[in-house]
């Protein structure tokens, strides 16, 4: 049986999304529920989450272990999954890891684009590595079974935080960077310090992030995930689109800026076009990844491949680590 799994999505949410989700038969999806929030910001994040799961209790519920994946398709819904792609909501405070951990979190990025308390992000000058509280807070991670997520971090910190780590870690949206070579996709030694030891890749549809932008053909895209299996082993790799659908470009200012900067930071666009790019033909939207999977066999994947890269890798790595260590 084949899962549908999206590593990473911040739409604007709605139960046009939600259904969309169910026409795409999307089993889960990690989503995004704060940037730069505090932690009370993100707790009123969780709530209007909590209120959705109300509203759509025959859409979406709240999925907290791999299971739950599994329940998702026995039922006819979508397991949604929490994740902050900055650790602002943990503030400076390391006992926050494991209350997030309980209130059903389950990735935290070490750093979005800037240096954070933990580590640094891809768009610094310099990479100093891991800090000293990020080294204690990824012990804490690893312990209440917190996936340490790399997507927006420099390569140094990424490289040094599967080493730290003692358990898998995740880089949930980016693509290869030789393939397209924005600042947020990784180079080989990168992708390679997470795989060795277990770590996933979840690959973006974003179009900042593909050759080509939103011009990217599928064919370009699936030949560039089997370069990575040819690389790294199939069995490491999996989806995150990184889809933002129906979001207002006023929705970027704050992804890149935050309230770090007085300026618009435009980040991987342009001052000509600060907000979002049109996606690509092929991936509009979550009734598109019947798309890709028929891309992937097209470019030679075995079922058993295709199947893992849909969903199956991720739920793996769901199963082992999003429960405490012990």
């Amino acid at each position: 049986m084949t899962y549908r799994i999206d590593g990473l999505q911040y739409a604007n949410w709605s139960d046009k999304v939600f259904r969309q989700m169910r026409e795409g038969g999307v089993d889960a999806v990690h989503v995004t529920i704060a940037y730069h929030e505090n932690f009370r910001e993100a707790v009123l994040n969780i709530e209007r989450w909590n209120r959705w799961f109300e509203q759509y209790p025959d859409l979406i519920f709240h999925g907290q272990w791999g299971s739950d994946v599994r329940r998702a398709r026995e039922t006819g819904r979508t397991a949604i999954f929490f994740g902050f792609q900055n650790p602002a909501p943990i503030e400076d405070d390391i006992g926050l890891v494991e209350i997030v951990h309980k209130l059903g979190t389950r990735f935290m990025q070490l750093t979005y684009n800037n240096q954070s308390l933990l580590a640094t992000g891809c768009y610094e000058a310099e990479d100093a590595g891991i800090t000293r509280m990020g080294r204690q807070v990824i012990r804490e991670m690893n312990r209440v079974g917190l996936v340490v997520d790399m997507s927006h971090s420099a390569d140094r910190s990424t490289i040094e935080a599967a080493e730290i780590s003692a358990r898998p870690i995740a880089i949930t949206h980016a693509n290869l960077h030789d393939w397209a070579p924005a600042l947020r996709n990784k180079r080989d030694d990168v992708v390679r310090a997470v795989t060795a030891r277990g770590g996933m890749m979840g690959f973006s549809m974003y179009p900042h992030h593909l050759r080509d932008k939103s011009d990217c053909t599928l064919e370009s895209f699936c030949t560039m995930i089997a370069t990575a299996a040819e690389r790294f082993g199939a069995e490491h790799f999996g989806l995150g689109s990184d889809l933002c659908q129906d979001q207002p470009d006023s929705i970027v200012e704050w992804m890149r800026t935050g309230r770090w900067s007085k300026e618009v930071d435009y980040g991987e666009g342009s001052a000509a076009a600060p907000g979002f790019p049109p996606q690509p033909a092929w991936f509009r939207d979550n009734r598109d990844f019947g798309n890709i999977e028929a891309g992937l066999r097209k470019v030679g994947f075995s079922e058993a491949e295709v199947a893992g890269l849909m969903g199956d890798n991720w739920l793996r790595f769901f199963d082992e680590n999003f429960v405490p260590a012990g």
